[in-house]
């Protein structure tokens, strides 16, 4: 990766000046940009910042729209574990909906080792330990400070979504306090603390989960997903369910009255509209979905039952309707959490959304996750191993 010139620098001078300044490091051909007023090349760029504990790294991606000159919103999108930030665009496809919309997406990377070669997983506080892994919390921190001061930034419309284990590091994140997201999607993995066992029932410990403020929140579920099940157990990471998460998360945002349900084809669509500081809750739960990155067909309209086929492509299809749903079904994450971000702060956040321009995406073995190309996928799965605390457990990712 080529270092950027600095005035009165060069070379390994040049090299120390930016990590210390925090600066991303862009590849030969694209210009370093100092906020507003800058370009930057289109297109995905590696980067590498300064963290607290290390050099870290990441994928951004600059719209063919970006001049520079007005402010735009910012998406980070966190990889599942064993995967890193390009299989992670691939899946959730973030980068095609920036195009489309004029946003940028920053692509962060894990600093634990993925079971394949060139995959990572996150050193997520609080559930995992093992060796070599990182400050995550800090490394985040700093990469939004750095695209703040680096890029042409709307800084109240910071956003963030989490693919398996990267939503359960996204999920963390915004339970140790930090306020640097307006808004944030989860597909597979929404947490609201660390598992622990009361009176034999699996719950989020309160104690390890104080968001700064409310947080409207988006979050996407498979009920047939086997690696962070929606009823819950699993791994000793997970234990408590979906229902659960999305539970505790309407009493930390001080969500009044029970969520609207509505159901179409194999979707189902919970809203809670009443919470403080005008948070909103919206869920959506895949009767036949798995733990593969949703994906519709691009001319269809209303998701239905999996072909046995498609099902084993991790793929849910979509079939046309023979009546108006009570709802728009085709729900693809990054479109939908768009339109749900642009809207957190309004009422009826997604419960009339107009359909979602899908883009395709890659299909995976359902309960795997992406790593980068064809490197490889992980697809193992773990029997119920009930503890009285999910904390701690060494190698878990």
């Amino acid at each position: 990766m080529a270092v950027a010139r600095i005035d009165g620098f060069s070379g390994s001078a040049a090299l120390a000046r930016l990590i210390a300044a925090g600066a991303f490091f862009m590849g030969a051909n694209a210009a370093l940009a100092g906020g507003c007023g800058q370009p930057i090349q289109p297109g995905r760029h590696e980067f590498s910042i300064q963290s607290a504990d290390a050099v870290r790294s990441g994928v951004y991606f600059i719209p063919s729209s970006y001049a520079g000159t007005e402010k735009v919103p910012v998406v980070f999108d966190f990889h599942g574990s064993h995967s890193n930030p390009l299989g992670q665009l691939r899946r959730s496809s973030w980068d095609q909906v920036a195009e489309k919309e004029g946003f940028i997406v920053v692509a962060l990377q894990g600093s634990l080792p993925g079971a394949f070669d060139g995959t990572h997983a996150w050193n997520v506080p609080l559930v995992t330990t093992q060796e070599g892994g990182l400050d995550e919390i800090a490394f985040i921190g700093a990469a939004v400070r750095t695209i703040e001061e680096t890029a042409c930034i709307d800084r109240s419309r910071i956003y963030a979504s989490g693919y398996s284990g990267g939503g359960r590091m996204l999920s963390q994140y915004i339970c140790s306090g930090r306020d640097d997201f307006a808004a944030a999607g989860f597909v597979h993995s929404l947490r609201a603390g660390a598992p622990v066992e009361v009176d034999g029932q699996w719950k989020p410990d309160a104690a390890t989960c104080a968001p700064a403020r409310p947080m409207s929140i988006i979050a996407f579920a498979g009920e047939k997903d086997d690696a962070n099940p929606y009823a819950g157990g699993g791994k000793p990471y997970w234990q408590y369910g979906f229902s659960t998460a999305l539970q505790r998360w309407s009493e930390l945002n001080g969500c009044t009255g029970d969520a609207v349900t509505r159901t179409a084809g194999d979707v189902t669509q919970r809203l809670y509209d009443t919470c403080k500081a005008g948070a909103r809750i919206a869920a959506y739960s895949y009767a036949n979905g798995t733990h593969a990155w949703p994906k519709i067909a691009p001319a269809e309209g209303v998701m239905a039952a999996a072909s046995s086929s498609a099902s084993q492509a991790g793929i849910v299809e979509v079939s046309s309707a023979a009546r108006a749903p009570a709802f728009d079904p085709s729900v693809d994450p990054a479109p939908r959490m768009w339109e749900f971000f642009l809207k957190a702060d309004k009422a009826n956040v997604v419960a009339e959304a107009s359909p979602a321009v899908i883009k395709t995406g890659t299909a995976v073995a359902s309960g795997c996750d992406v790593s980068a190309g064809a490197q490889g996928t992980t697809c193992s799965s773990q029997p119920n191993d009930l503890r009285r605390s999910g904390q701690g457990v060494r190698d878990a990712l």
